[in-house]
């Protein structure tokens, strides 16, 4: 999972067709770290199909706000720059859901038009 550190770096990641993974957590959450054990291998799992993307709630607040990220850790996929669709609640999140919002936002992004054509 790639560190994104500026709002410049986030823009250039979500503006690919490629589907875009942002995970947005903090140091001090919890919940955040719940989920570290397993992401590397749900990122192996969707390798080829999503890009994913970590930023710090706290190294980004301004970018955060816009987005309405409240609670954490939030899942946002992005697709052509655009906000395709969110995993976003102040709950716990378990593998299986993650997975579940992961196959549905290649689903969504997949009946999306191209901009490419």
């Amino acid at each position: 999972m790639k560190d994104l550190k500026t709002e410049a770096e986030f823009r250039e990641a979500i503006s690919s067709n490629e589907l875009s993974m942002v995970v947005f957590k903090t140091t001090w959450c919890p919940d955040c770290h719940f989920i570290d054990p397993f992401m590397p291998d749900v990122e192996r799992k969707y390798e080829g199909r999503v890009a994913f993307y970590h930023i710090d709630r706290d190294d980004l607040p301004d970018l955060c706000s816009e987005l309405n990220i409240l609670g954490i850790p939030s899942f946002i996929a992005f697709r052509n720059g655009r906000e395709v669709i969110r995993f976003v609640n102040k709950l716990r999140k378990s593998r299986e859901e993650i997975e579940q919002f992961i196959d549905r936002s290649i689903e969504v992004a997949n009946a999306l038009p191209d901009n490419n054509g």
